[in-house]
């Protein structure tokens, strides 16, 4: 399988990657075999965090016996020194590791201040020279967060969201990354569900040799696909063009990540769903949608009191309450036509 050098940490990690943050919605014998079947089949990279509940303990009970085969990375979205202490210590325990490939600042508001004593910036350097951690890295959805983080020299590898639908400004962070030699590494390369061809996925990220896309993983069939995938290989065709000509047509704009920065609601609104509904009835299996929990959930909407709170939250500059008020009337639209055939 191939693999790709992340940066300057010189990690030779697998360009098809595990993002274990789904595993934590299986139960752990499933979860174990999971993980163990995709390093068995030549997947070394896996990549979690302190906030995904048990996965990390799941990754440690898969990779016991085999962990120095594997790179991990973790995160912890610690904002003062003890915290992020008792992130890494815990993390080292559950990943029943002595020491972490990758540590990461898990999406953090602001840059964490190398030269404050009591920030999270001296956990991770303290536990460095330990020898707990052997990188430190950033992972964020705020672009001028990341280019921060670029710019500051402090980091040696970047997370954030990558996919076929990325703008031209989050194609330039790639670029600095590659010019600064920092990994980078690309979350949300379906964009959250919405992106349903694998292959014109998988595709799209092998033009970039730098980027690492972890793809979230929770059952069989999505590890077969990749696996798949990564086998044969597959190159740029017309036919693929077309799929992500005609989805970035659809989707790029308005579209809303389901980041969820935009939470919480004083309404009560499920926003990371109930904004992107036009195109979960249209792309997913609707289905689900059309049950009473969630027609009710729809109608949260109109409860809306307009504090623009979720506008100001969002990375990505959305409009987001007039873009809910547009959903909940597809939404109808689409629930009239449909809800008798559930």
């Amino acid at each position: 399988m191939e693999k790709v050098r992340l940066g300057r940490t010189e990690l030779m990690v697998t360009k098809t990657a595990f993002g274990a943050l789904p595993i934590q919605r299986i139960p752990r014998a499933d979860a174990v075999k999971l993980v163990r079947r995709a390093f068995d089949a030549g997947i070394n990279y896996f990549d979690t965090a302190n906030a995904y509940t048990d996965s990390e303990e799941k990754l440690g009970e898969a990779l016991e016996g085999i962990r120095y085969e594997a790179v991990i990375s973790t995160k912890s979205m610690g904002r003062d020194k003890a915290t992020v202490l008792r992130h890494i210590e815990q993390s080292l325990r559950s990943l029943r590791t002595d020491c972490i490939d990758l540590f990461q600042f898990h999406n953090p508001a602001e840059l964490p201040d190398i030269e404050d004593p009591d920030g999270p910036f001296a956990a991770a350097l303290e536990m460095k020279q330990k020898g707990y951690i052997r990188h430190i890295g950033i992972t964020n959805h705020r672009l001028h967060i990341a280019q921060a983080a670029i710019d500051s020299g402090n980091f040696e590898t970047l997370q954030f969201p990558f996919c076929y639908l990325t703008t031209d400004k989050e194609l330039g962070l790639v670029e600095a990354c590659r010019g600064a030699d920092m990994g980078y590494i690309a979350m949300k390369g379906l964009s959250g569900g919405l992106l349903n061809n694998a292959e014109a996925c998988y595709v799209f990220m092998k033009q970039y040799p730098n980027v690492v896309p972890i793809w979230g993983i929770q059952h069989e069939w999505e590890l077969d696909q990749w696996l798949e995938l990564a086998k044969r290989d597959p190159g740029m065709t017309p036919e693929i063009q077309a799929v992500i000509e005609a989805d970035r047509k659809e989707l790029v704009g308005s579209f809303c990540r389901s980041c969820g920065y935009c939470l919480p609601c004083a309404a009560g609104i499920d926003i990371p769903q109930a904004a992107r509904m036009s195109a979960l009835l249209r792309r997913s299996p609707y289905q689900k949608y059309m049950s009473d929990e969630w027609h009710a959930k729809m109608h949260q909407i109109e409860n809306c009191v307009h504090c623009d709170a979720c506008k100001s939250r969002c990375p990505y500059g959305l409009d987001t309450p007039n873009l809910l008020v547009e959903m909940l009337k597809d939404y109808d639209a689409f629930y009239a036509e449909h809800h008798a055939g559930t």
